[in-house]
């Protein structure tokens, strides 16, 4: 015997009187991704550290100072960057599919 207050029929949210349909919508998306815009931050933090970096080994191959250590030091900065600014893209990809 089915429990007296339940419904088979699917429950749809309804918008607190409270929240303007903005705020409504930004938490319905928060909610979809949690997180997404702190992911956006540390994407963006680390490509800036790794851009960093890499103007540092790339100063180090210009001057010809230990080139044998800096250039491997230098790959994988651009590595970083490269691959901080995929995941952005993605990120923001994945947040233009989530709006519509």
């Amino acid at each position: 015997m089915p429990h007296p207050n339940s419904d088979d029929r699917p429950k749809s949210p309804k918008k607190p009187s409270n929240l303007s349909q903005e705020q409504y919508d930004r938490l319905k998306g928060e909610i979809a991704a949690p997180y997404r815009l702190l992911r956006q931050f540390v994407y963006v933090a680390c490509g800036a550290s790794g851009f960093i970096g890499g103007l540092v080994f790339l100063a180090q191959l210009v001057a010809g100072r230990d080139v044998a250590s800096a250039l491997p030091n230098f790959a994988l900065q651009v590595g970083v960057v490269a691959l901080m600014v995929l995941l952005f893209r993605w990120e923001l990809r994945a947040s233009d599919r989530s709006r519509k």
